[in-house]
């Protein structure tokens, strides 16, 4: 299993929360290498991972001379899980990291998000331009938030579409929870073509966007790209947690798109890179498309056969890529 350092906690003000968090947040954070005067780089996870989705990304980022920092966001792991579903807004979210750089005594960083990370990444440097050195996403690109409007007129029935699922309070916590093991272990797979994936949903006459609803009748089509020991941490800690804390940022779409339209629509001026996994289901290469008419100093890869798990299933090709682009534009 590879070695991951241990979190050190760190109590958050809550002064960078515009979405009115009264603060005493903390979050668990885990940190390699000095970096000197280079801009630290702090990585962002999305749904269902942990800081942990990094272990691969923080030893290759130390060793390229490199500050590697990864939190458990907000409701995940070892940080702080409020129960209102409004605490989970992007401006809270944002605003953790933020804070955290106030706690970390560091002026500016590097942001690199993953899935639901990638859209806190990736709205930071609107949100708080002057603590933004680099933003990469990996997987999400720069876009505007989906609404369940959006959402609705793809998939009308909630049950077919995760995210819609998702919003009801309650619902989907009453069926995952309990099935934390099954849950990675059906999910962390690698990728496979999503031509094929879309045949076979075609051929059995629907499109259903939800694997969490049920998941002793889902089909494992791909590999596994992690070990037991790694789908463990993963098991243990959500059987631990549950997944209320991460399923809220899903039920602030509608709440993010309506107080923060400038997200994905912004220009920016800032050295981005994008990383795009070919065999994504999820977020698709082409949903990119549109980021150099936004990005002004933007680099784009995609890593081929690669799902969404990209930086887990491909972790040396996303660590070349990472690492080459973070010393060319930072390592001066």
């Amino acid at each position: 299993m590879t070695s991951f350092p241990p979190a050190v906690h760190h109590t958050l003000s809550g002064l960078h929360a515009p979405d009115g968090d009264p603060g005493g947040i903390r979050l668990a954070v885990h940190e390699l290498g000095d970096g000197g005067d280079r801009p630290p780089v702090v990585f962002c996870h999305g749904f269902p991972e942990l800081a942990y989705s990094w272990r691969h990304q923080l030893p290759a980022v130390a060793d390229a001379g490199f500050r590697a920092i990864a939190p458990d966001q907000r409701g995940y792991g070892g940080s702080s899980a409020p129960d209102a579903v409004d605490a989970y807004g992007l401006g809270n979210l944002c605003g953790d990291l933020a804070d955290l750089l106030d706690a970390l005594e560091v002026e500016r960083a590097v942001f690199v998000g993953h899935d639901w990370g990638g859209f806190v990444a990736w709205a930071m440097p609107v949100l708080f331009p002057e603590r933004c050195a680099g933003v990469v996403g990996v997987c999400t690109p720069y876009v505007p938030f989906p609404t369940t409007a959006f959402l609705r007129s793809m998939f009308p029935d909630d049950e077919k579409m995760y995210m819609l699922w998702f919003q009801q309070p309650g619902v989907a916590e009453s069926v995952i929870d309990p099935r934390a093991r099954l849950l990675f272990e059906k999910l962390m797979i690698g990728g496979v073509d999503p031509a094929e994936l879309l045949a076979a949903q075609l051929a059995r006459g629907e499109l259903d966007m939800n694997p969490f609803r049920d998941l002793e009748g889902l089909e494992r089509v791909g590999e596994p790209i992690v070990t037991e020991d790694e789908l463990s941490v993963y098991a243990d800690t959500f059987g631990r947690t549950g997944f209320r804390g991460g399923v809220n940022w899903y039920r602030n779409i509608d709440a993010n798109a309506a107080a923060h339209p400038e997200v994905g629509t912004r220009p920016l001026e800032l050295p981005t890179l994008m990383i795009c996994a070919e065999w994504d289901p999820a977020l698709r290469p082409e949903m990119a498309a549109g980021m150099p008419d936004l990005c002004a100093d933007l680099e784009l890869h995609t890593v081929a056969k690669a799902g969404h798990w990209v930086q887990q299933e491909s972790p040396e090709e996303v660590n070349d890529l990472l690492v080459d682009w973070l010393v060319r534009r930072f390592g001066g």
